[in-house]
């Protein structure tokens, strides 16, 4: 959430904001409703003191005069009556849903782009492997390899869900042990974590409102299923003051994730591209409220995704995101895309995130500035280290053989029982 004050001060910095990101907020009628309340806020100010005054002078007084000021003070409590009737306060309906909606202004080195077509290539790594034979795709080659089920998971839990077996589940938990060490010898603290969240959560974090279509809801025990770890680590510390001594916090969580992907209707509905179920590593920063601070957390978040999809030996390249393709809370996007030989392309398969103190607001999330002696909203920061079994369509594709096998990444044979190859039969 931003801070109203900003919004006052600069009104035009957000309708911009709200027209580059394609969010439809009122300023100005927030902006209306807030110097409603103001108004009122000042007049019941007003009332406190004049009644404290009156109530210390009126055992002082006698006759008329002391009417006149039981009359006075019964004035000013209908008055306040009145005023309280109209008041609105921050956390009112109609200003808390429009002070929920507005967008964080994204940074100004942040492309301007309609959506993710203009997002921005940066760099490249690593050399797209050239075939001497015709390859196949990763169902191709999951089904050759009996690792890979799509057909019975269709038949028991509907569309876009998958069975992984064998070799495929442990490729799988390789993939995700993998990371979760990598992370781990960094300095992250490791996570494991709820994914059933209160609303609270949801907000706190900023998926809702406008991710409720994509979120799996528990309606009956008032909870929702995450999609990401992100929810339950940044949220870890919410309505908590954290000392500053402690900051920055670096934690990494695995979890399974769960995705609607409503309106997702025959877009990349063959394989293991867009699915409902995943399981992700996923990193968090908590940092003290600096730029500075932040802008190198988001560098080092970047770099340790960077380093394991290197350490997997993926072709990728990174695009900053534009404008368009924006969160609501994000200030900027890294994503990594790595090339997937059965989508003649690059796929996106990590987001590096940065959001001041846009989060932290929402969540009441704080810590005792040591110089201001100030409760100061955190800054907070996240990215996948790796998603899978998304991350398992290249590393299939482009370590295949011309007999149907796959060799297995290094990194990964450790994790695997020393195996190399995934034969077939």
């Amino acid at each position: 959430m931003i801070d109203i004050k900003e919004i006052r001060e600069n009104p035009e910095k957000f309708k911009k904001a709200c027209q580059a990101k394609h969010f439809d907020v009122d300023i100005d009628k927030l902006l209306e409703i807030d110097a409603k309340r103001r108004k009122v806020e000042a007049r019941l100010q007003e009332i406190t003191t004049e009644k404290n005054a009156l109530g210390k002078s009126i055992p002082k007084l006698t006759g008329e005069e002391k009417k006149s000021a039981l009359d006075k003070l019964k004035q000013l409590k209908e008055d306040e009556a009145e005023a309280r009737r109209t008041y609105t306060p921050v956390d009112g309906t109609e200003l808390e849903i429009l002070m929920r909606q507005v967008p964080q202004p994204p940074d100004e080195d942040v492309p301007e782009g309609k959506d993710d077509t203009e997002n921005v290539e940066m760099s490249k790594w690593g050399d797209i492997r050239k075939f001497d034979f015709e390859p196949k795709d990763h169902i191709q080659l999951g089904l050759g390899l009996d690792i890979i089920d799509i057909e019975r998971a269709v038949k028991l839990a509907g569309t876009r869900n998958y069975f992984l077996k064998g070799a495929g589940a442990m490729l799988h938990w390789a993939v995700l042990r993998f990371a979760m060490d990598f992370m781990v010898k960094k300095g992250y603290v490791p996570f494991s974590v709820p994914m059933l969240m209160r609303n609270e959560a949801m907000t706190g974090t900023g998926y809702y409102p406008g991710a409720e279509e994509q979120t799996y809801l528990m309606e009956r025990d008032e909870l929702n299923l995450a999609g990401t770890a992100e929810v339950p680590l940044t949220a870890y510390f919410m309505n908590e003051i954290v000392l500053q001594e402690k900051l920055p916090y670096k934690f990494v969580g695995l979890s399974t994730c769960y995705r609607r992907e409503a309106g997702a209707a025959g877009k990349d509905t063959y394989g293991l591209y867009r699915i409902h179920q995943f399981d992700k590593v996923e990193q968090v920063i908590i940092c003290e409220n600096d730029n500075e601070a932040s802008a190198k957390f988001h560098e080092e978040i970047q770099a340790n995704a960077e380093a394991v999809m290197q350490g997997l030996e993926l072709p990728y390249r990174v695009v900053k995101v534009c404008t368009g393709d924006l969160g609501r809370g994000q200030a900027k996007k890294y994503d990594i895309e790595a090339w997937m030989p059965s989508r003649n392309s690059f796929g996106e398969t990590h987001s590096a995130s940065k959001f001041y103190d846009f989060q932290a607001r929402r969540m009441n999330l704080r810590y005792k500035d040591g110089k201001t002696k100030k409760n100061l909203f955190c800054h907070t920061l996240n990215d996948t280290v790796i998603a899978s079994p998304r991350i398992l369509i290249p590393i299939l594709e482009l370590n295949q053989n011309k007999d149907g096998s796959v060799n297995i990444p290094k990194v990964l044979q450790p994790y695997m029982d020393g195996m190399k190859v995934i034969k077939p039969g």
